[in-house]
């Protein structure tokens, strides 16, 4: 777990500038082929304000289960930030939701499709209710598409037939053993041993985290849900005006804390593999209108999760958002993505932080919590 170095690696990349430069020129060059604003880009590196401590960066193969990654991402960086190092495996909780993906197809009658979607609040309430444990304990390679494929048949074909729930998870068990890992029932760590359900409850409360949203179709500091096809469990957000909200994320970030984030990345303004999101004209700040307008217009199945961990700032004042991916470290910032401040105001859906970031608790003292780059 040697978060430094992956934010070292991130910070020698940034200071290539040659290598970062042709990144930038190929990002202009996508922008000014979707119509507008790319030739409002300067060319101007990020340059890094601060960076909190993070795990490293881990990999989900383009498996729709990012929202799992992004939220453990979070809760590892709240334990880093108090000395308190621990590392979780998605993999592990992939299992438990496929388990549960199986048992819906199965009472469907063999109707019901796989569906592997979420919210990072809905890792939260799988963690809490399934447990969880500890990366080295469980993680591997596997090849997602086929195994999942594999397990909705299996599920289908015994719903279908009525052959019982337990002769379907015995055979569904059995594919993810031979894929995975076998189920664990214990976790051992530091000398002590959980269940899964206590260790999960050891790293993370039900209630540690709360979620924020900004819509201006309902009242700004009021609790609502929102109709994201992909939630799984109906989460309720607060609604806060959207400058209140931008300004909340980045309190969170200087005083060492991550924050979890949702929101697009399905278009050719955010490139993965140079480590860039921006919009098409930056030259004016994102409105609570033009944000509400992005929204309505978001494509469903849009959505991706991951971790903001950082602030960085160009020369000409641009603020960009630092974050922490779930694709492997093979794109240009080493894993990371710089999201400039409009594309965030404009493309978020909401976030999800601790209750000591939202109270603003100061953890400024803890220096390994904020790192200044020059």
């Amino acid at each position: 777990m040697r978060a430094n170095a992956f934010f070292l690696y991130f910070c020698s990349m940034l200071r290539k500038s040659a290598f970062f430069g042709l990144a930038l020129v190929l990002l202009t060059a996508a922008c000014t082929g979707n119509g507008g604003g790319g030739d409002t880009y300067t060319g101007e590196r990020p340059k890094t304000v601060c960076m909190v401590r993070t795990t490293p960066v881990k990999d989900c193969a383009d498996s729709p289960t990012d929202w799992l990654y992004a939220m453990l991402a979070t809760i590892e960086t709240e334990h880093l930030l108090v000395e308190d190092s621990v590392n979780l495996s998605p993999l592990f909780l992939e299992r438990m939701l496929l388990e549960e993906e199986c048992q819906r197809i199965y009472l469907s009658g063999g109707q019901a499709a796989m569906n592997l979607r979420g919210l990072p609040g809905d890792a939260i309430e799988l963690m809490n209710r399934r447990g969880v444990t500890h990366y080295d304990a469980f993680h591997g390679t596997v090849n997602r598409e086929v195994l999942t494929r594999k397990l909705e048949i299996a599920a289908r074909q015994h719903g279908r037939r009525h052959a019982g729930m337990q002769a379907m998870m015995d055979a569904t068990s059995k594919l993810m053993d031979d894929s995975l890992h076998p189920a664990q029932t214990a976790v051992f760590w530091m000398g002590a041993e959980y269940t899964p359900q206590e260790f999960a409850h050891s790293v993370c409360m039900p209630d540690e985290y709360m979620a924020l949203t900004s819509v201006a179709y309902a009242p700004f500091g009021q609790k609502i849900s929102l109709p994201v096809g992909d939630s799984r469990t109906g989460e309720i957000f607060i609604n806060q005006p959207l400058d209140k909200l931008m300004e909340q994320v980045e309190n969170a970030i200087t005083t060492g804390h991550g924050v979890c984030w949702t929101g697009e990345t399905g278009e050719q303004l955010f490139s993965w593999q140079q480590g860039m999101a921006m919009l098409a004209d930056e030259r004016n700040t994102v409105t609570q209108e033009q944000r509400q307008q992005a929204l309505d217009r978001r494509p469903d199945g849009a959505l991706h999760s991951l971790e903001l961990v950082g602030l960085a700032r160009t020369a000409d004042g641009r603020k960009w958002f630092v974050g922490k991916d779930a694709r492997g470290t093979g794109n240009a910032m080493g894993g990371m993505v710089c999201m400039s401040e409009n594309y965030v105001r404009a493309k978020t859906l909401a976030v999800w932080m601790s209750w000591k970031a939202y109270f603003k608790e100061d953890n400024k003292t803890k220096t390994t919590g904020k790192t200044a780059v020059d």
